[in-house]
């Protein structure tokens, strides 16, 4: 992982789907309105994945108490991810880094997991209002799961 702690985010639009249909969502567009959670994960569907972002999902106010939005990252195409958030009842959006850019760009895409090139490592970013890197997580091990207290703390 290359980011620093206090070094600009690298900003990006991703794709959400939901049952109105695909939209957009840039990273600046809450610079000096919240802080941001970006949680990446490998894949939709999986046991770890799923265990991750429904834990996030009981625990959203906590976020938003912290006036924090929360964003669910993965490779998956947005359409897997909508019929994920569907399935999971998942109150935060999931978005597609289907191309893999935003995954290189924060420095947490395997080059090669259980045979697939190009998926994302379980990683953990808080940006702050100010857009700047406040958290930094990433593991190679999927399994792992991103330490919440200290995201919180960091928020």
């Amino acid at each position: 992982m290359t980011l620093l702690l206090g070094s600009k985010a690298p900003d990006f639009t991703l794709k959400t789907k939901t049952p109105e249909g695909l939209s957009d969502v840039t990273l600046s567009s809450h610079q000096g309105e919240s802080s941001v959670v970006l949680l990446f994960f490998p894949f939709a569907f999986t046991g770890v994945c799923t265990e991750e972002a429904c834990s996030v999902r009981d625990d959203l106010k906590s976020y938003e108490n912290l006036n924090a939005k929360v964003y669910g990252l993965s490779v998956d195409s947005p359409f897997a991810q909508e019929a994920m958030a569907l399935k999971e009842n998942l109150n935060f959006p999931l978005l597609s880094d289907f191309n893999k850019e935003v995954s290189d760009h924060y420095g947490v895409l395997y080059e090669d997991f259980i045979g697939f090139k190009g998926v994302s490592k379980r990683s953990a970013f808080v940006i702050s209002k100010q857009g700047e890197i406040a958290f930094a997580w990433s593991s190679d091990d999927p399994k792992q799961l991103p330490d919440f207290k200290a995201i919180k703390e960091a928020l």
